[in-house]
């Protein structure tokens, strides 16, 4: 199951009872802004033993409808690339350092 934002704010305010819930919730919206802005500018985002987020341009193609088999012309468009950190594939893959 994904965790959703909701939930983010409920596990936080476990963490720090002293802050208001609508000040955590104000925090993760300045932070997911941020992250938003960067992408926008084609900059990339790193959180430490997490991942990194990455623009990435996907060329224009010519494509097919897999219902209807009709070729469709698909624009060039930006894409978020992500990949996870070496610390974060060993935690997931069990291995020790």
């Amino acid at each position: 199951m994904a965790i959703v934002k909701s939930e983010l704010i409920k596990e936080l305010k476990k963490s720090y009872p002293n802050f208001l819930t609508k000040d955590i919730n104000k925090i993760i919206e300045i932070i997911l802004k941020e992250i938003k802005e960067a992408l926008k500018r084609g900059e990339g985002v790193e959180f430490r033993n997490f991942g990194t987020f990455r623009t990435n341009i996907q060329k224009a193609s010519i494509r097919r409808n897999p219902k209807t088999g009709q070729k469709v012309s698909v624009p060039k468009k930006k894409t978020i690339k992500w990949k996870m950190s070496r610390e974060l594939f060993k935690k997931l893959n069990n291995e020790k350092e």
